[in-house]
């Protein structure tokens, strides 16, 4: 029988040898390390990341197979996902090792340019994608990416629309406006009717008026803001005055006299607001005996000057408290 020096000098083992290490299974003493974290040399790493990476490439031309049968396409598949799983844990001792960066987030695709299904899981290869229970999946997965594309087909019509589609431009014409309009004299009639029950009035009480803004103040104001034409001022002036006055003296009487009826018509805008509530109020007061008039007027807000003044005060409160504390 043949001692075990002159077995490992034959022809047979020295071919097994070399089979073996070419099939990446090698001898017990050159097998790879379950747990990379155990293996503390960069080089060591990078060889067996490479061993597992020509494992995959194997195991993935096997899968391709049409002669395996669906049990042995499912184990090949499952080693495959190991060996990636594998393959990721030696990645990250390479750059625990200070070694080059393997794990880039690269889109698995298949044969159409589509990315693989699962690309951040458990992924199929080759004919496992054709497998019984998974053709299902990726068929719904498809069905699935069409009814979105169809939901956005049908939201893309009503997407980038113009100020028509929202009702924008309905006043144009004004035919919408005038059947407002009579739609409210209708509830307003409506209303004093019910009213005049309420409080026992005289049924020949005539209807009282929508009150409604007055349109005619804001073309006085423009109007009144225009400085007069210069032609009246000069009639003005030959008729009252000397002929031989100074023209820097009549234009700062002009100035003046402009500025005046602008202060004047600005001042006349909000009198006739007052006027036209306390009407309103008035009328309202008559057929409500128990509310005064001074109640029915609408609340009078302050101005903008007055609001700036209380939020200074307040402002200036602040600061003063931040930085000297409270005087109380």
């Amino acid at each position: 029988m043949a001692r075990n020096e002159e077995k490992a000098q034959s022809m047979l083992y020295r071919f097994r040898e070399a089979q073996a290490a070419e099939l990446g299974l090698g001898t017990r003493a050159d097998r790879r390390p379950r747990m990379a974290s155990a293996c503390k040399s960069l080089r060591e790493c990078e060889r067996w990341r490479g061993e597992i990476l020509r494992e995959i490439s194997r195991k993935v031309s096997k899968i391709q197979d049409a002669g395996l049968t669906d049990y042995e396409v499912r184990d090949l598949n499952d080693e495959i996902n190991k060996l990636m799983r594998e393959k990721r844990h030696w990645e990250n001792q390479i750059v625990a090792l200070g070694g080059a960066n393997y794990r880039r987030n690269v889109a698995m695709l298949d044969d159409d340019g589509k990315e693989v299904p699962g690309t951040k899981g458990y992924k199929y290869f080759g004919r496992a994608k054709d497998l019984p229970g998974v053709r299902e999946l990726f068929e719904s997965r498809k069905n699935e990416e069409e009814e979105e594309n169809q939901v956005l087909a049908y939201y893309k019509k009503f997407m980038n629309q113009g100020p028509s589609y929202y009702g924008d431009l309905d006043e144009v014409d004004g035919k919408l406006l005038a059947y407002e309009q009579e739609a409210e004299e209708e509830d307003w009639e409506e209303a004093f009717i019910n009213v005049r029950e309420t409080l026992a009035l005289p049924s020949d009480t005539p209807t009282p008026k929508i009150p409604r803004p007055n349109v005619d103040v804001a073309p006085s104001t423009t109007d009144s803001s225009k400085p007069p034409p210069p032609s009246s001022k000069r009639k003005a002036g030959s008729q009252s005055e000397d002929v031989d006055m100074d023209s820097g003296g009549d234009d700062s009487k002009k100035v003046k006299t402009g500025s005046e009826k602008t202060a004047g018509a600005v001042v006349s805008q909000p009198t006739a607001d007052a006027d036209a509530s306390r009407i309103h109020a008035q009328a309202a007061a008559a057929y409500i005996p128990f509310l005064d008039v001074d109640q029915l007027l609408p609340p009078k807000l302050p101005s903008h000057d007055e609001m700036e003044g209380v939020l200074l005060a307040l402002r200036k409160k602040a600061l003063v408290e931040e930085y000297f504390g409270d005087a109380t």
